[in-house]
């Protein structure tokens, strides 16, 4: 620990704004001086008391709720103090005030009330919750994503998550694979012994069935992945070939202006939607075309860098003009100009608009035989949106959510595909003729610390700040 983790810390807990309820926190070791000395007296633990917070003169700054949390069991695993207030931020703000200024108070041996309480900096009450082994770092992590999530689905794995599903997932591949390693070890160190602890532990097995537990945890822990990141979705084509009514379709709202004057979208519009819970966030942007006005010229190359950065593209056809021979060579431009710049995992689906305005002679030469690239629907009425929406899950790797789905973030997925290659390796060392003892060791060391990474029990201090900078103050 740092010495900054020694300090008592105090901080506004409730967001920035109005409210019907504030709350300012303050967390430390031996605070119980400093809440008789806010609260005028000493108060029952965990037991919520109504009084008047004072000034230092006396005067009343509001009336609440204090409660006392002695730690070990309080959020932090330090004493807690919890002052419950109106939620004006001046409230809050004198509240916030008086505790700094109460603690440098002289006591009745004319010393400081609390030596060192200081204002809290992102995410350091939770940090401190970590570090007293209230939770592991895949849980802190869970609570940030509770307090972010923006779909239900989200908020119901982060908190599967914060109650321990993925850790304890994590938890049983490591005492897994630290039995791996005991015979690895054994075998290394007893190298004359007759007895072959690998065969005769059945090793190769203990390997395998592991790899296929990693590469299960690794599919959930992507699927909770995406529905806490989401996937970017970027809407490209000439002007005028619907891309602003498709976002307003897929939106269920009036985002963007729809007029049948070319360009009238200049600037990129952004939306996040919802699909069988999965955050998909969905931007319109400029036609794409030749122009002599700077304004567009600027909104179409912001449309390229959108692009370039998307995890997948809606390329959208007119089906009232792709017969056209001037749009359709415009189309081919941007098509290939697409396969050059795009990688080729970023997935191009390319949607056939307006079926509700286009000849059905011209429908049948250009939508008889769609692939899964290829869909038609009418972003004015809506038809064919939904075999868009499941065609979006596919591209975005989405299932079912299967019961019991935790949230994880990319850091997991990364952490977890270590361990699967580093198990790998370890595959090949175990089934070789003349295999490498001590390189098969040192793979499974490694997948070891690519778990305990997941869990922070073992992190280094850059991991540590910043996961903790991304949380609110108060958190």
């Amino acid at each position: 620990m740092l010495p900054r983790h020694n300090d008592p810390i105090a901080a506004i807990a409730t967001a920035p704004g109005r409210g019907a309820v504030g709350i300012v926190r303050v967390s430390g070791k031996g605070i119980a001086a400093l809440v008789r000395t806010l609260c005028g007296k000493a108060l029952k633990p965990r037991e919520a008391t109504y009084l008047p917070f004072r000034d230092a003169g006396g005067s009343p700054i509001d009336h609440g709720l204090a409660i006392y949390f002695p730690g070990p069991h309080s959020y932090t695993g330090e004493d807690v103090l919890e002052l419950q207030a109106h939620g004006g931020p001046v409230v809050l703000q004198l509240l916030l005030a008086r505790c700094l200024e109460a603690a440098q108070s002289a006591n009745e041996d004319g010393k400081p009330v609390l030596t060192g309480l200081r204002l809290a900096q992102p995410g350091e009450f939770t940090e401190r919750a970590f570090l007293n082994d209230k939770i592991d770092l895949a849980q802190a992590e869970a609570i940030a994503d509770l307090i972010d999530a923006s779909t239900e689905a989200a908020a119901r794995s982060a908190s599967r998550s914060l109650s321990g599903a993925f850790s304890q997932e994590i938890h049983v591949l490591r005492d897994a694979l630290v039995h791996l390693r005991m015979l690895v070890e054994a075998t290394l160190d007893f190298p004359e012994e007759e007895i072959d602890f690998l065969q005769k532990a059945d090793a190769f097995g203990q390997l395998e069935r592991l790899r296929a537990q990693v590469t299960a945890v690794l599919a959930r822990a992507h699927q909770g992945a995406l529905l806490r990141e989401g996937i970017k979705v970027v809407i490209a084509g000439q002007p005028n070939a619907g891309k602003s009514s498709l976002l307003n379709a897929l939106a269920g709202a009036e985002l963007a202006i729809v007029t049948p004057i070319a360009g009238t979208t200049r600037d990129k519009v952004q939306q996040t939607i919802q699909i069988e819970g999965v955050p998909l966030h969905v931007i319109d942007t400029a036609g794409l075309r030749d122009s002599d006005d700077e304004v567009e010229r600027i909104g179409i190359a912001r449309a390229w860098d959108e692009i370039a950065a998307a995890d997948a593209v809606l390329f959208l056809h007119d089906l009232t003009r792709v017969e056209q021979a001037d749009y359709a060579a415009a189309d081919a431009d941007i098509a290939r100009t697409l396969q050059d710049r795009l990688p080729a995992q970023v997935p191009v689906i390319h949607v056939w608009n307006k079926t509700d305005m286009a000849a059905a002679d011209v429908q049948s030469r250009h939508t008889a035989q769609l692939n899964a690239e290829q869909i038609a629907l009418s972003a004015r009425t809506g038809d064919g949106l939904d075999a868009l929406r499941k065609r979006l899950l596919e591209v975005a790797g989405w299932q079912s959510a299967p019961e019991g789905l935790y949230l994880a973030r990319a850091r997991h997925v990364e952490a977890l595909q270590a361990v699967d290659a580093h198990l790998e390796m370890a595959d090949e060392q175990l089934a070789a003729q003349s295999a490498h003892l001590d390189l098969l060791a040192e793979e499974l060391r490694l997948a070891q610390l690519s778990l305990n990474s997941i869990t922070g029990e073992f992190s280094s201090d850059d991991l540590l700040g910043v996961i903790f900078s991304s949380f609110c103050i108060g958190k």
